[in-house]
């Protein structure tokens, strides 16, 4: 996973976590709700002032917005 995928998968678990629509993270942060939705699907890159703005929004710092996840294992059935 690149780093614009997992900023995008980031993005998006954060704010199912915090329940806010794209519309409201937007508002909130003073940015476009479409461009919040090509950010969720990796369609582009964020700048530094993006990251800084969604972060506050969602609670975060701005590094929990870029770092890798662990893999989650899957449960094998036998």
């Amino acid at each position: 996973m690149d780093l614009k995928e997992t900023f995008a998968a980031n993005l998006r678990r954060l704010r199912h976590e915090k329940g806010i629509s794209q519309e409201a993270l937007a508002y909130a942060a003073d940015i476009n709700r479409t461009y919040v939705s090509k950010l969720e699907k990796g369609l582009c890159y964020p700048g530094l002032e993006i990251i800084g703005k969604l972060a506050a929004e969602l609670g975060v710092v701005p590094e929990e917005l870029i770092k890798k996840q662990p893999a989650r294992k899957s449960a094998r059935r036998k």
